[in-house]
């Protein structure tokens, strides 16, 4: 930034997305969901660096591509697209504005399919259907869509390669509920397929349908990860933030969580949670590291196993 410094946008996340499998990624605004997203596809801005590594596995068997040390050239031949799909956060950014909707579709669809002719048309009017993109506004152009179309011609993009991971960054953004499942319906059909998928979101609804697992961040760091179903269900969430998140939905307990995330910029020291959390005391002061699935010094305890406690019944003291 200006005058030398630095803000650390993500630190020590580690994750990974198997086959057939939805990762969601879920937090408040400005936890650095998005940026990760930009990071393994190159495209965070001149002036940001990035450390680790992004291992993508294939084209062919044991092979591995490291997103995040490969080049331009290779990220722009071989990567987006083919094998890392994208629904982009800000999809209307993402479009030519002097293109029509079917005119970036045949192109990708072409590229992708080396469909020509009459099967270039057809292919390309199936890609919109699959996005629930409706066939009159295809000739429409970007200026002429609302965002919800505009999310749908992206989500229409991102599936014509079929790529192997598909990163999908707020997909239902300005859709209806009812278009909201019928869009993530779509995606999970592509781990579904055998393919990995990490979508992004607020909508804990959405990611309840669809993931395997949640990772959840808060001021740039994973701080729990859990199997979709207990996450949602029971035990739920252990880490303080990620059960406040649940608890803040109109169909819980419709409680917010007080306060607001911190600035990157301006994090406090030790746990960046702890402002905000009832349960923080001066331990901590200090970073809390991510040990097996949670980030907290004071993670919300785990249900005791039924009968816990209980003497079995013929036992002896």
């Amino acid at each position: 930034m200006r005058g030398g410094r630095e803000i650390a946008a993500v630190t020590d996340v580690s994750l990974e997305v198997a086959h057939g499998e939805c990762l969601a990624l879920v937090g408040e605004s400005g936890c650095g969901k998005s940026v990760l997203a930009s990071a393994l596809l190159g495209l965070l801005p001149g002036n940001a660096r990035v450390g680790g590594s992004a291992l993508l596995s294939g084209p062919r068997p044991g092979e591995t591509t490291d997103l995040l040390a490969a080049d331009e050239a290779t990220l722009a031949r071989t990567v987006r697209g083919r094998r890392v799909g994208l629904v982009p956060q800000s999809p209307a950014a993402h479009l030519t504005p002097v293109r029509t909707v079917r005119s970036h579709l045949a192109e990708t669809v072409r590229e992708l399919t080396g469909a020509k002719g009459r099967a270039l048309a057809t292919a390309t009017a199936a890609a919109a259907r699959r996005a629930a993109f409706p066939a009159d506004h295809l000739d429409r152009y970007p200026h002429q869509l609302s965002g919800g179309l505009a999310q749908r011609a992206a989500t229409a993009l991102a599936l014509v390669g079929e790529a192997p991971l598909l990163l999908a960054d707020e997909p239902t953004t300005g859709l209806d509920r009812d278009l909201v499942e019928r869009t993530v319906d779509e995606l999970r059909g592509h781990a579904d397929a055998g393919r990995g998928l990490l979508i992004i979101t607020h909508d804990l609804a959405a990611a309840e349908r669809i993931a395997d697992r949640v990772a959840v961040m808060y001021a740039g760091r994973v701080v729990e990860l859990a199997e979709g179903r207990g996450f949602f269900g029971a035990p739920g969430p252990r880490h303080p933030y990620a059960r406040g998140l649940l608890d803040a939905l109109p169909e819980r307990a419709f409680r917010p969580i007080p306060g607001m995330p911190p600035e990157l910029g301006d994090l406090p020291a030790g746990c960046a949670f702890a402002p905000r959390c009832a349960r923080a005391d001066a331990t901590c002061a200090t970073v809390p590291a991510l040990s097996g699935t949670v980030a907290c010094h004071h993670p919300v305890p785990a249900p005791e196993p039924a009968g816990h406690g209980l003497r079995p019944e013929g036992s002896r003291t």
